[in-house]
């Protein structure tokens, strides 16, 4: 059965982690739509050069070219037996453009689709943000409360030196948690509805969390 999995939940919940583990557990690829969209502008393409026109301008990009290119991706053979999609959809708009696409990806396919809610109180939330270190020469990050480095401010994988991203403070995570609410909140009671959500309680470590989530996966 092919199995299709994307993630909900708001800023630092924990998402990108658990997406990287679950996608090794399954052999399933990470679809990560900001990489692809990054890979695409680079290669050149048509999609790309309509997606770059639209950023050089500060322009967000279409949701019909975003889910283009996401369409391409998903109808490769690596996603014959399935995906994890991170970053899409953020809307319903754009939670109506996948569903058409797997429509037309999985005709005559069993599949299992499930939308993973990662449930976590803001105040947990705002303590890893402005807790978030990441390497300025790899990009690997790390938490000084859940995830610190063997090393103080030293990077356990390339031994680059942390930094902390300008908008990891208080006052900018309370303005992004406000815009997921209004924007992609919703979704959780649209595939409610569906009955495909399911919930996971994201509060703990990386490892409580990911047993939880084998837990409702498996």
């Amino acid at each position: 059965m092919k199995k299709e999995f994307i993630f909900l939940g708001p800023p630092a919940c924990g998402k990108g982690t658990q997406t990287s583990m679950l996608a090794k557990h399954f052999n399933l690829p990470h679809v990560d739509t900001g990489s692809l969209l990054r890979a695409e502008i680079a290669s050149g393409s048509e999609n790309g050069k309509i997606a770059k026109s639209f950023i050089d301008k500060g322009q967000l990009v279409p949701v019909w070219l975003v889910g283009e290119i996401i369409k391409n991706r998903l109808s490769m053979d690596d996603c014959k037996n399935g995906y994890i999609l991170d970053g899409f959809p953020r809307s319903e708009e754009q939670a109506d453009m996948l569903t058409k696409i797997n429509k037309e990806l999985d005709d005559g396919i069993d599949v299992d689709f499930q939308a993973i809610y990662f449930d976590i109180d803001e105040s947990v939330l705002i303590s890893r943000i402005v807790n978030r270190r990441s390497c300025k020469d790899c990009g690997e990050i790390y938490n000084l409360k859940y995830k610190p480095t063997k090393v103080e401010g030293v990077c356990d994988l390339c031994g680059g030196a942390l930094i902390q991203r300008k908008d990891d403070n208080e006052e900018t995570a309370h303005a992004r948690f406000d815009t997921y609410f209004k924007e992609t909140a919703p979704l959780i009671e649209y595939y409610q509805k569906q009955g495909v959500l399911k919930d996971l309680k994201a509060d703990g470590s990386i490892k409580e969390v990911w047993q939880r989530l084998l837990e409702i996966v498996k």
